[in-house]
C-alpha cells in the first residue's frame, strides 16, 4: 500500500498549495473555482466529469442519500455528485495527502458540508454495516490485488437493495499493457482483472449485476482528443500534473495505445446489494 500511495503522491509539501499554484499559472483563482473548473485535476479518471455523471445517473440518488466513494482521490467525483444531487458523500482514500487537499478543494467550491474525505483502506472500511444508501468506485481496483475484500466490504456497508457502481480499467485481450500508465509506472502495483473475473468477484461478494457497460470506444476518443491538447503551450496543467509529474504526458500516450490495441478496456458495472 505504501508503494501505491507513493506512486500517486510521493512528494513532500502541501498538495493544496501545489494545486493552487498550478491554477494560478493557468490564470484561474482558486477562491473562485467551480467543480467544473477543478475537473481537469480532481476528476482523475478516463472520461473525466461526464464519466462521473454517468456513474451518478445509475445510482438512484436523492437529496437525502448518503453515498460512499471508495478510492475518492482528491474528491472530484464526490463533489460533482454532492453538487448535482444535494446528497452527502463520504470518500475514503489510501493517500492522506489527497484527503487533506481534497478537503481544501471542497471549501473552495462551497461543498465542505456535503463532502467528507477520510484516509483509510478500501479492503477494511471503517464504517458500520448497512450505513450507506449507495456507493461507487472509479478507477481504484487496478491497484488492489485483494479485490474480493473491496467488494465484500462495499456490500457490508450498503443498505439492502442499495446500488453499487464500479467504473474501472480492466485487462483487455491478454497482451501486456504498456507502462507507465496513470495508476502504475510498472507492473509491480498494477493488478487488472478481466471482465470475467470482475463479474465473478461482484456476484461472489453478494451483488446482483443489473447492467454492464463497456465504454472502451468512448475512452479511446477521450485520449485521442487529449493527446493533441498536451502539445499546446497552454496545457501545462496536463503535461506537468500536480501529483503525477512530468511523465503524465507519456502515461496519456500509453493509455491511447493500450486502448487502440485492446490491451485494456473500460467497463462499468451497475450492481444491487
Amino acid at each position: 500500500m505504501d508503494e501505491v500511495a507513493t506512486h500517486y503522491y510521493g512528494q513532500t509539501g502541501d498538495l493544496a498549495q501545489a494545486i493552487a499554484a498550478h491554477l494560478r499559472e493557468m490564470g484561474r483563482a482558486p477562491d473562485r473555482m467551480t467543480t467544473a473548473d477543478l475537473a481537469i485535476i480532481d476528476e482523475f479518471h478516463i472520461g473525466g466529469r461526464p464519466a462521473t455523471l454517468n456513474v451518478g445517473a445509475r445510482m438512484q440518488l436523492q437529496h437525502s442519500s448518503r453515498v460512499l466513494d471508495i478510492g475518492s482521490g482528491l474528491g472530484g467525483p464526490a463533489r460533482t455528485l454532492a453538487e448535482t444531487y444535494g446528497c452527502h458523500v463520504t470518500g475514503i482514500d489510501l493517500t492522506r495527502a489527497f484527503c487533506e487537499a481534497g478537503t481544501v478543494l471542497s471549501k473552495w467550491v462551497g461543498l465542505a458540508d456535503l463532502v467528507d474525505l477520510q484516509q483509510g483502506d478500501a479492503t477494511n472500511l471503517p464504517f458500520a454495516d448497512d450505513e450507506f444508501d449507495a456507493a461507487m468506485t472509479i478507477h481504484v481496483a487496478m491497484n488492489i490485488p485483494e479485490k474480493d475484500k473491496v467488494y465484500s466490504e462495499a456490500r457490508r456497508v450498503l443498505k439492502p437493495s442499495a446500488r453499487f457502481v464500479v467504473y474501472d480499467v480492466l485487462q483487455g485481450d491478454g497482451v501486456n499493457i504498456l507502462f507507465p500508465v496513470p495508476w502504475a509506472r510498472d507492473a509491480s502495483i498494477s493488478h487488472l482483472a478481466t471482465p470475467h473475473q470482475m463479474a465473478s468477484l461482484l456476484t461472489g461478494a453478494g451483488f446482483r449485476i443489473l447492467e454492464t457497460e463497456d465504454s472502451s470506444d468512448r475512452s479511446l476518443t477521450f485520449f485521442a482528443e487529449l493527446a493533441p491538447r498536451m502539445m499546446q503551450s497552454d496545457a501545462s496543467l496536463l503535461t506537468t500534473h500536480p501529483f503525477l509529474g512530468r511523465d503524465f504526458a507519456e502515461m496519456a500516450r500509453n493509455m491511447l495505445q493500450n486502448l487502440q490495441e485492446g490491451r485494456i478496456r473500460t467497463v462499468t458495472y451497475v450492481c444491487q446489494a
